[in-house]
């Protein structure tokens, strides 16, 4: 696993702790001291994936990114980041799974923000919603249309709907209609 750091218009790709610590040295502006040292060992020695901010002083941060690039190139085209064929399948898989036309019974679940009034200070905010419905459609995706369309003509027009195709919207089919 390299590393690539980098603070304001100076960066570099470095393959350990100890080359980092000494790139890091080297730019006058980051005082390195012993807690510092630490938390880069640490957080190169951990499981962590996401990238590391760490403070030089107040608003000014230098960034480090964990990554299997081989070269700076590599990293800037992001060709060794992390791997994504497995959520790109199954994103393929989701989006199978709503285009397949089987009629019948549904039972579609969505998670949405809702824009609701507080009464006492006349102000609006966002509220998370689980809705649930059962509804006739030829598909997961007519079901997801089938309870967006309901839910647009009965809450605040500035509630936000999740794709159907994330997390929030989940169906089941039921069976056949009679």
């Amino acid at each position: 696993m390299n590393l690539y750091i980098r603070f304001f218009d100076t960066e570099a790709l470095v393959h350990n702790a100890d080359e980092a610590l000494d790139f890091l040295a080297s730019i006058p502006e980051i005082p390195l001291d012993k807690n510092m040292e630490d938390e880069i060992r640490s957080y190169v020695d951990s499981d962590v994936t996401f990238p590391k901010r760490c403070k030089v002083r107040p608003h000014v941060y230098f960034i480090i990114i964990k990554t299997e690039a081989q070269t700076m190139q590599d990293f800037k085209e992001k060709k060794a980041l992390r791997p994504n064929d497995g959520n790109r399948r199954e994103t393929n898989e989701t989006i199978l799974q709503l285009k397949n036309e089987r009629e019948g019974w549904y039972e579609g679940s969505l998670d949405f923000k809702r824009v609701v009034l507080i009464p006492t200070t006349g102000k609006h905010e966002y509220r998370d919603t689980h809705f649930v419905a059962r509804c006739k459609a030829v598909s997961g995706l007519d079901c997801y249309n089938r309870i967006v369309d309901y839910l647009q003509t009965r809450v605040d027009h500035r509630s936000q709907f999740p794709s159907a195709k994330g997390k929030s919207f989940s169906f089941k089919y039921l069976g056949m209609w009679k």
